[in-house]
């Protein structure tokens, strides 16, 4: 099966150079399902005001949150999924410096990003399509991924070396958002009535995964026939984005209506993943989203995941497991469950299906 990951079942083509060639439709490859298109004037569509939570207080080394912020969190954990932090302890020069230097990645000539091509085996590098499937239906965007931690994976080679000093701001990024990532998690903890450390450890301690996903998504002519990523939940521990502050595009789906998050400056977005869902057994929800495109302007977000250790098995929390509500997920390293996702791409809400296991497990891998 690995044989199967060394290569995309077709050529790429770059969004990027799509929408820069001026071409008035899109391929037939980028229209989505009518059922997965986004509309304006469809009813169930909205601005979404999740949850924007102050975080004063919350260092590296003490949790000295409000009750009514904790119960803001644990709200947002467990009816949204998604919600908003300001005050987070990452610089807003730093954000903007971030965001600005993919952004002057991205418009490098194309001979310079080739270079740093990805496959399907890893992911990691300049890449624009997600899943192995021939023929499939693309979104729209091109993206850049890369490795943080395990330090093992880390490697300064797969980082982009231009513009100038772009290692440099990428590092010192991911070693904020790790902490940052650190933090948030101690709150989940104690919101769960558990010891502050309990989720951590239960990612591996200091023994963690980290990475991060910058998505560029181009000027579109017809946004209304595709998106720029489709329905998915994450399928890691927790995810933390910093949007694009001057053009919405994130999709988060509540209640069954497909609402347009409103970032608010210098907040990081960050979302609950599946790992984190299974652990709390289900106390926490990892949440379905989407990204939508528009005609006008680009857009650029960081998606950076904080993630369990890879071969660690990830089940609920002993102390959420009860008669009342008996444990909702069997065990599954995250190594396992992202070989799935990458067989498939993104497919919707994570939903588990006890025969997942026997279908990863039986993988030559």
């Amino acid at each position: 099966m690995m044989n199967n990951l060394q290569d995309w079942p077709e050529p790429i083509i770059r969004v990027q150079s799509l929408s820069d060639s001026g071409l008035p439709m899109i391929p037939d490859r980028y229209v989505k399902p009518l059922s997965d298109r986004p509309s304006s004037n469809q009813p169930e569509n909205g601005d979404a005001d999740i949850p924007i939570i102050d975080l004063t207080g919350l260092t590296d080394d003490e949790t000295e949150l409000s009750r009514s912020t904790m119960d803001q969190i644990s709200s947002a954990c467990r009816d949204w999924g998604f919600f908003q932090v300001v005050n987070h302890g990452v610089s807003s020069g730093l954000m903007d410096q971030a965001r600005e230097t993919w952004r002057s990645f991205f418009h490098l000539p194309m001979e310079i990003k080739q270079a740093y091509a990805n496959s399907p085996k890893t992911y990691e590098g300049y890449g624009s399509r997600l899943g192995i499937e021939k023929g499939a239906i693309l979104d729209w965007n091109d993206y850049y991924y890369l490795h943080y931690l395990p330090l093992t994976l880390k490697d300064y080679n797969k980082w982009p070396g231009s513009p100038d000093y772009c290692r440099e701001v990428i590092d010192e990024y991911g070693k904020e958002l790790v902490k940052l990532g650190g933090r948030i998690m101690k709150v989940l903890s104690i919101n769960l009535g558990l010891n502050e450390s309990h989720l951590q450890n239960a990612f591996g301690g200091e023994n963690i995964g980290a990475c991060l996903r910058v998505n560029f998504y181009p000027k579109c002519p017809q946004p209304d026939l595709t998106l720029g990523l489709s329905s998915h939940s994450d399928p890691g521990g927790l995810t933390i984005l910093l949007p694009d502050h001057e053009v919405p595009g994130l999709q988060v789906r509540k209640d069954g209506r497909w609402l347009t998050v409103k970032p608010a400056r210098h907040a990081f977005i960050v979302n609950i993943g599946d790992q984190i869902q299974v652990l709390s057994n289900a106390n926490y929800k990892s949440v379905e989203h989407r990204v939508i495109v528009n005609s006008g302007m680009e857009r650029v977000s960081l998606a950076f995941f904080y993630n369990p250790k890879s071969d660690i098995p990830i089940k609920p929390v002993k102390e959420l497991v009860s008669a009342d509500k008996p444990a909702l997920y069997p065990p599954m390293t995250f190594d396992e469950y992202r070989l799935f996702m990458r067989l498939n791409g993104p497919k919707g809400h994570f939903e588990f299906d006890p025969s997942l296991v026997v279908i990863i497990l039986g993988l030559d891998y």
